[in-house]
């Protein structure tokens, strides 16, 4: 799960940052930290309609779709962290009740924290209980379902025996 942006070769990044129909791709940052205690938070940041979400965006002339998910962190978050090099889950964004389009979400862990550049964000830390509830507000319940199966993804993949697995696995 540790791997770094550049173990991933150069046709595995063509291939996560354009859709086979030629249609912008879009990924998201999901920024976590750990607690003391083990436990795990989320970083949700605001819409301009005022709902939680996670920071994302478009592979616009980045050289990466990590890449891509770690500006948009440092933007709408104002986030410096690691960003895993490839996506650990997809999602269908549901944007004004239009046909969903998907989002390739990349794991964040959060370092350190700045003044992000889209101040109406105001990003803030959730559990993941409270997150998949913010998350959930104000949503059709396909699209609420996306995001809290997106936070309950990323829980199953940090809990200390599954990472382990993973490192093991990689090597």
């Amino acid at each position: 799960m540790d791997k770094t942006l550049a173990s991933v070769d150069f046709a595995k990044r063509r291939e996560l940052s354009s859709w086979p129909s030629g249609g912008r791709v879009v990924v998201a940052a999901v920024c976590y930290r750990r607690q003391a205690d083990g436990g795990i938070e989320f970083l949700l940041v605001r819409t301009r309609a005022g709902r939680w979400t996670f920071p994302k965006g478009g592979v616009d002339g980045d050289p990466s779709a990590a890449m891509a998910a770690a500006r948009e962190a440092h933007e709408e978050a104002g986030v410096r962290g690691r960003v895993e090099a490839l996506p650990f889950v997809q999602y269908l964004h549901y944007k004004n009740a239009r046909t969903p389009h998907p989002v390739n979400a990349h794991l964040c862990r959060v370092l350190h924290l700045e003044t992000p550049r889209e101040i109406f964000r105001t990003p803030r830390w959730f559990s993941a209980e409270i997150a998949k509830r913010r998350l959930r507000e104000e949503r059709p319940g396909v699209y609420a379902e996306e995001l809290e199966r997106v936070v309950d993804r990323a829980v199953r993949l940090l809990e200390p025996a599954t990472a382990r697995a993973a490192l093991t696995h990689l090597n």
